[in-house]
């Protein structure tokens, strides 16, 4: 899977070291080569020996070891891997990455190279949140650098959120999908996917029924085809794809905002079932029933429409902007004419009725709209959906 390919790991300096042991072993499991180096910090949870013993190579520490110099420079050891892969990220490591700072070996090497670099974040989810760490990881996206998580769980210091690292597994997945000459390798992609939820009061809030399986599956396909995917889903069911950057969301708004610091794409996929209306004025405490009263009136005020906003757009807009429609009736006649009045270039329209079992469920049946017409595939899974329309979407950005 990663045979003869060259992976330059640097480990930074937090609890999730751990985990670099377990992905050093499964990268060289799938056939590729480990050069590690560590930060000093990373030595406070993980020794250089055994590192190097999974490695079955030596761990560079040091800027400044003349020995190392002579054999290989800091500039040659930056340059010489298929991929540099920083893991775990943390909140320092990033700043550094972000500002251009090289006051240690590992801060250097990424100044230095010129090798596609992913990184792996791990922190406190307070520090994952905060808006210096979010601006940074804002600005390393733009520079190019692949986000693989963080994912939301439980902590080391007692705390739940965002901010546990990527597994192993789905870090040697990701390198595969990063380092794979598929027909997508070098374009960059954003999918929405899921419900949003928009709140009531504290308690309650709108939503609907997508699971969000459908827009994993797609965003799993066009990885495996070797694009870069940003993935922004609202609270959906559906597993989060391994290999691609996740942004989580719980509005329309939330949403929008995520697809605009995701551009520019190649091609924008847009699976979620976004709400259409929004409360006005949601409650600050739950809204509470009053004994013999009346029920309360909720004011209503239409969400942004994403799909319409990036096609529309003057400057920017990506190459292909395919929508979804899910209509219980007259499914071809309303996706056809969504698809004119969004302004984007397909359309992938399906039945949701309640007898199809479609929505939440594991199948799907679609008519994909275009300039072309209409061309209604037959019933099948949700993954295979996404395989045939990945492959039509690399043929489309040739």
């Amino acid at each position: 899977m990663l045979a003869g390919k060259r992976i330059l790991l640097i480990i930074g300096g937090g609890i999730a070291a751990y985990k670099a042991l377990e992905t050093i072993r499964r990268l060289r499991e799938a056939g590729a080569s480990v050069t590690p180096v560590m930060t000093r910090a990373a030595g406070e949870f993980v020794t250089p020996l055994s590192v190097a013993s999974l490695a079955g190579a030596k761990v560079y520490t040091e800027l400044f070891d003349l020995t190392d110099e002579a054999e290989m420079g800091h500039i040659q050891l930056s340059r010489v891997a298929d991929l540099v892969l920083v893991a775990p990220a943390t909140a320092d490591l990033m700043a550094k990455m972000a500002q251009g700072h090289a006051d240690d070996l590992a801060s250097t090497l990424l100044l230095a190279t010129d090798t596609p670099v992913m990184i792996a974040p791990a922190m406190n989810v307070r520090m994952w949140e905060h808006p210096a760490t979010r601006r940074n990881a804002e600005m390393l996206a733009g520079d190019g650098v692949r986000l693989l998580g963080p994912e939301e769980g439980g902590m080391a210091c007692g705390e739940w959120g965002p901010g546990r690292m990527a597994e192993p597994a789905g870090i040697v997945e990701a390198v595969r999908s990063a380092l794979a000459a598929g027909p997508l390798a070098g374009r960059r992609v954003v999918v929405t996917s899921g419900p949003t939820h928009e709140p009531i009061d504290p308690v309650r809030y709108i939503a609907n029924r997508s699971s969000g399986a459908q827009g994993a599956a797609l965003a799993r396909a066009l990885a495996a085809l070797g694009a870069e995917v940003v993935f922004v889903t609202g609270p959906a069911t559906a597993p989060r794809p391994a290999g691609v950057e996740v942004v989580e969301v719980q509005t329309a708004r939330e949403m929008l905002a995520g697809v605009e610091a995701a551009l520019p794409v190649d091609a924008g996929i847009f699976a979620a079932a976004v709400a259409d209306w929004r409360v006005a004025d949601a409650a600050a405490q739950k809204i509470k029933k009053a004994p013999g009263g009346d029920a309360p009136t909720l004011a209503f005020v239409e969400n942004p429409d994403i799909l319409a906003a990036v096609a529309r757009r003057a400057a920017g807009r990506p190459r292909l902007v395919v929508g979804f429609a899910a209509e219980t009736t007259d499914v071809v006649a309303n996706a056809t004419a969504k698809r004119a009045r969004k302004g984007c270039d397909w359309i992938v329209a399906n039945d949701v009725s309640p007898d199809t079992g479609i929505m939440g469920g594991a199948e799907n049946a679609v008519t994909l709209i275009t300039d072309a017409g209409a061309e209604s595939w037959p019933r099948m899974s949700k993954d295979e959906v996404a395989r045939r329309l990945a492959g039509r979407i690399a043929e489309a950005l040739e």
